[in-house]
């Protein structure tokens, strides 16, 4: 397996091989049956096949990367762009203006925008927000009760995103508008992608109606945030302003598509990928109990005993290896697409430009030849003394160069104080209803994760 750093000649690149075609694909739709019926398990096989593979969504081909190495040059090389059914599938919800599928000049622009609000030294003006919005969440819940794991996690998803970087309070509504439509949306487009019916999409069935319903509702928040922050006349320092003020290329003020495109990439998919993580470290504390009684300890042996706040976040190591491993085993983004601009190499093969090329985080943090006990919840794994066997590029939850998720560190550490807040609270019960199955959409969650919280004290 080779990864060029050096452009090949176009000759060379005619000369290499044509990937294999994976096995299993069905007349008219190609693999894309597969995909919908069990996709998971689907991508987690194609590595047993080769570490480049081509698949067929319809009429279409695409190239499958399965291995880490290759994935990682994906994302470092700038011949592949973000692009491919995935991101065409998400133009409805993203639009063409935002960070999340802008390329290029446009992108690096609107990353020079949004970045000052990620930095390592902006994370602290957000701590209090967090560690009140963790607290109450656990607060919330009462002993005995059975707790929405889905709209408790979209809740408080939504309102850290809305108060550390909108500065918008009153949230509670919104976030069960973005709770339901998201869940509808992302399936939809999900589907879009991996069977590419074109027409029979507008057609006005009711999957159809309810996809176009809940993708309107969507846009249609974001338009009352922007639309009250202007009413408002108010100018806090946040994300945004700076959107507001933001001036293009020429100094002019940025258009009104680009600010709701990248308001909405601030809302909608970090609030998706949140909540869902949210929802499977609940599930992890659930069904490892030991682990969630390791992060009680290890939090007040670091506190105290006083409620745990922003300042502790870098000591609690179980913690935040608990929140990784299960980032691992069940990424909220499973799958990613990018596009080849120009003729080139990966792994010994031709892919030709124009070419779309998809990859499952999933499989690949799976992967037994990446990870010992591969399926085993073990967040040990991440100490210093073991992480150095992990191979380079076989965990990437934020991806790596340029397309590189600026939210980093604002999404750890909330991510790392929600679950030791509520770890040092509750032991979790699975309840009888709870189905603890993987929904899969463009995005992974619980199909309906219901748990009863019992107080440690």
């Amino acid at each position: 397996m080779t990864v060029e750093s050096v452009q090949p000649k176009s000759s060379e690149v005619r000369d290499l091989r044509e990937p294999p075609l994976a096995g299993g694909g069905v007349p008219g739709l190609g693999h894309g049956w597969q995909l919908v019926r069990d996709p998971l398990a689907f991508m987690a096989g194609l590595r047993d096949h080769g570490d480049v593979l081509r698949l067929k969504l319809g009429p279409k081909t695409v190239y499958a990367v399965t291995a880490p190495a290759l994935t990682g040059a994906l994302a470092l090389n700038p011949d592949f762009i973000i692009a491919g059914p995935l991101w065409e599938s998400l133009e409805g919800l993203l639009g063409k203006e935002g960070v999340a599928t802008a390329n290029g000049p446009l992108h690096r622009r609107q990353r020079r925008t949004i970045q000052p609000a990620f930095k390592l030294d902006a994370i602290p003006a957000y701590g209090p927000i967090m560690e009140e919005e963790a607290h109450a969440l656990a607060a919330r819940w009462q002993s005995g009760e059975t707790i929405d794991c889905t709209s408790e996690s979209f809740r408080v998803a939504v309102r850290v995103a809305a108060r550390c970087l909108l500065r918008g309070d009153y949230m509670d509504e919104r976030a069960e508008r973005l709770c339901v439509a998201l869940a509808t949306v992302f399936r939809g487009m999900y589907r879009r992608m991996v069977v590419p019916l074109g027409p029979l999409y507008r057609l006005p069935l009711p999957a159809n109606r309810a996809f176009n319903r809940a993708l309107a509702d969507l846009h249609l928040v974001v338009d009352e945030i922007v639309a009250e922050r202007r009413a408002s006349g108010q100018k806090p320092d946040d994300l945004l302003t700076a959107l507001l003020e933001a001036k293009d290329d020429n100094g002019d003020p940025i258009g009104e598509q680009e600010i709701h495109d990248q308001v909405v990439a601030i809302l909608t998919p970090g609030s998706e990928t949140i909540a869902s993580t949210i929802m499977w470290l609940l599930q992890a504390l659930a069904e490892h109990p030991e682990h969630g009684d390791k992060v009680c300890a290890e939090v007040e042996a670091v506190t105290g005993g006083r409620p745990v706040g922003f300042e502790d976040v870098r000591k609690l190591t179980h913690t935040n290896n608990v929140v990784v491993e299960s980032m691992r085993l069940r990424p909220a983004v499973w799958i990613l697409t990018r596009r080849a601009v120009s003729d080139t190499e990966l792994g010994g093969y031709r892919i030709p430009a124009g070419a779309d090329i998809v990859y499952s985080p999933y499989a690949i943090q799976r992967d037994a030849r990446s990870y010992a006990r591969n399926l085993e919840f073990d967040p040990d794994r991440w100490l210093p003394d073991r992480v150095r066997e992990v191979p380079k590029h076989a965990m990437s939850p934020f991806s790596v160069g340029n397309r590189k998720c600026p939210s980093d560190h604002f999404s750890m550490t909330q991510l790392t104080l929600i679950t030791a807040a509520l770890a040092t609270t509750y032991r979790f019960e699975q309840v009888s209803g709870s189905r603890g199955g993987t929904r899969v959409g463009i995005t992974l969650r619980p199909q309906r994760l219901l748990l009863r919280p019992v107080p440690r004290r």
